[in-house]
C-alpha cells in the first residue's frame, strides 16, 4: 500500500481490525489509540463526514460529490494561483474524492500528475496508511501543493504546529498548502439558535467529548500557525456552510449524516450516554436542521499559504 514517490513507514495489520458500535464499524487502532472517532464502513465519506455519493448516469458509477463543489468555491478544487501542478499530497485521503475530482478537472496534467494520498485507514485504500499525527518521511521540498481537509478530529491538539511544519518542509520553494476545516459549534445567522435547542446541545457535547484531544476550533487559529511556520501570502476566509439551503442539496442529506455518524462514538462511549438519549438528540437536531427558520451553519475555515522561494 505504499507509493513509489512515498518514504512514510507502512503500518502493520493491526490497521484493518474493527470493531462494531451500534451497527457501525470503527477502525480499532484509531478508537483504542483516540486518534480518530469516526465509522469506517460504507466509505460514507471522506473522514466520516464530508461527501456523499450520487450516481452519475453517463458512466453508471458512483462519483463523489464534496463540500467544495457545491457551490461554496466556484466548483474549484483548488485555491491558490499554482502554476504547475506535478506532486500533491492529500492529507486526510478518505475516499479519494478530492483527488478524483482533481484528475477530472486537469485532464491535460493526468500523465505528469501525481496525487499521494495518506489516511489512516487502509479501508478508505489511499496511496499510504499511515497516522499524520507523526512526523512526515517524505523528503524535504518534494510536492508542488499540499492539501489538507478536515482533520481537526483526527489531528492531535498537540501536533499542529509541528504538523504545518512538516507540511511546510516537504513543499517545493514555491509551492502551496491549502487548509480546509470545520468549527463544529453550529451558529444562527439571525441569533435564534439558543443553548436549549438540539443543534446547540449536540455541539457542546460533541466538542466536550473531544477537547482532551483535539483543536476543534483549529480553523480560526490557521492563519496565525501559517505565519509563525513561515508561509508568506496567507489568506484565510470563513464560509459559512448552511445545514439547510439550496447551495447542495446534497448538503442537507450530507448534515443528515453527519449528525448521526460523526457523534455516535465519542457521545455514547466517551460521554457514557445511553443509545436512546443519543437517538432522541440526533433526531431532534436533525429536524432543528431542516428548519429555514433557525438559519442555521457550521463555519467552514478556508486558508491557503506559500513557502518561501
Amino acid at each position: 500500500m505504499t507509493s513509489p514517490d512515498s518514504q512514510t513507514v507502512e503500518l502493520g495489520r493491526e490497521f484493518l481490525d474493527t470493531v462494531i458500535v451500534q451497527g457501525r464499524e470503527y477502525q480499532k487502532y484509531s478508537t483504542d489509540n483516540r486518534i480518530y472517532f469516526g465509522p469506517v464502513d460504507e466509505v460514507k465519506g471522506t473522514n466520516g463526514f464530508s461527501i456523499v455519493f450520487v450516481t452519475d448516469n453517463q458512466s453508471r458509477r458512483k462519483r463523489s460529490v464534496l463540500i467544495t463543489n457545491t457551490g461554496l468555491f466556484d466548483d474549484r478544487l483548488i485555491f491558490p494561483p499554482v502554476h504547475r501542478l506535478r506532486r500533491v499530497l492529500d492529507c486526510g485521503h478518505g475516499a479519494a474524492s478530492w483527488a478524483i475530482e482533481v484528475a477530472e478537472q486537469y485532464p491535460n496534467c493526468e500523465l505528469l500528475l501525481k496525487v499521494i494520498g495518506v489516511d489512516i485507514a487502509p479501508h478508505m485504500s489511499p496511496d499510504d496508511v499511515d497516522d499524520l499525527n507523526q512526523r512526515f518521511t517524505f523528503p524535504p521540498n518534494h510536492f508542488d501543493l499540499v492539501h489538507s481537509r478536515l482533520l481537526a478530529t483526527g489531528i492531535h491538539r498537540s501536533r499542529w504546529p509541528s504538523y504545518i511544519r512538516d507540511i511546510v518542509r516537504v513543499l517545493r520553494p514555491g509551492g502551496w498548502v491549502q487548509m480546509t476545516e470545520m468549527y463544529f459549534n453550529v451558529q444562527s445567522d439571525n441569533g435564534s439558535l439558543t443553548d436549549q435547542h438540539a443543534l446547540r446541545r449536540w455541539s457542546t457535547q460533541y466538542m466536550r467529548a473531544l477537547e482532551d484531544r483535539k483543536e476543534l476550533r483549529i480553523g480560526s487559529r490557521l492563519r496565525s500557525y501559517f505565519t509563525e511556520s513561515g508561509l508568506v501570502e496567507v489568506d484565510t476566509k470563513m464560509i459559512p456552510l448552511p445545514l439547510m439551503r439550496e447551495i447542495g442539496h446534497y448538503n442537507s442529506e450530507n448534515i443528515q449524516q453527519l449528525l448521526r455518524s460523526l457523534a455516535l462514538y465519542p457521545l455514547t462511549h466517551r460521554l457514557h450516554m445511553s443509545p436512546q438519549s443519543f437517538d432522541r438528540l440526533v433526531e431532534q437536531a436533525q429536524e432543528e436542521a431542516r428548519s429555514h427558520s433557525l438559519k442555521a451553519y457550521f463555519p467552514l475555515y478556508v486558508c491557503i499559504g506559500r513557502k518561501r522561494q
